[in-house]
């Protein structure tokens, strides 16, 4: 007698929708990249190093309020949006709930469901008015009603991290190491290591996403000085 065993599932995901991990990631490569071409370009100019440590924790603060700032609102304003398109859903289910039943069985018709299913689907689905409003807001807007990104942890998760990447270009100057040299290797290995590990969430090589995370600060650094220099002599 054979008995037949179901496999067992073993199947997690990473949470892709939290909203911190896009914010994050943006926040910490800005603030190295933005706080080191910013200390570059000043250094270039000539200055004294008293006035390049103002200039990073200057930009520190800057940066990070405006990161916030800019996450808050566009997060806030994204859900605003989809609560207000889920708000014209509910209300037409509830004016032509017919119209909305047949919208639905023709989305699932339209991916590969036979005519018959899909019309049994979406009357079952239409009968329960707060099931239905989820459904069309997941299948027609692509959102998910339940799981909208919240505008404080991306807020947060954007100063916190951009925090902490603008710091390490200010940080040789307040150990007292006045080299620029210093703080291009500091930032360097620091935006390497911020590639590598974003590589852990996305699936990318690690000497992929590391080199280009690398490659593109020192552009920008060496963009900046060579602005800096040239303003510094002219003026």
């Amino acid at each position: 007698m054979t008995v037949r065993q179901t496999p067992e599932h073993h199947h997690d995901h990473r949470d892709v929708t939290g909203g911190w991990l896009r914010p994050a990631v943006f926040g910490v490569t800005d603030g190295l990249v933005s706080n080191c071409a910013l200390i570059a370009g000043v250094a270039g100019g000539g200055v004294s190093d008293r006035a390049l440590v103002l200039t990073g924790l200057a930009g520190l603060a800057a940066g990070a309020f405006s990161m916030a700032t800019g996450e808050y609102t566009s997060v806030a304003s994204q859900s605003e949006l989809a609560q207000a398109e889920i708000a014209v859903e509910k209300a037409e289910i509830a004016r032509v709930p017919q119209a909305e039943e047949a919208e639905l069985a023709a989305i699932f018709r339209s991916r590969g469901v036979e005519p018959d299913t899909a019309r049994d689907v979406a009357r079952q689905l239409s009968k329960d008015p707060e099931q239905a409003w989820r459904v069309h807001a997941r299948e027609e807007l692509g959102i998910d009603p339940d799981d909208l990104p919240s505008p404080w942890t991306a807020a947060g998760s954007s100063f916190v991290a951009f925090s902490l990447g603008a710091f390490v270009p200010v940080l040789p100057y307040l150990l007292g190491l006045s080299s620029l040299l210093v703080v291009l290797v500091l930032t360097g290995l620091a935006l390497f290591g911020a590639g590598v590990l974003v590589s852990r969430f996305t699936a990318r090589g690690a000497l992929y996403t590391g080199g280009r995370q690398l490659l593109l600060g020192t552009v920008a650094a060496a963009l900046t000085y060579a602005i800096g220099s040239a303003v510094g002599v002219g003026v």
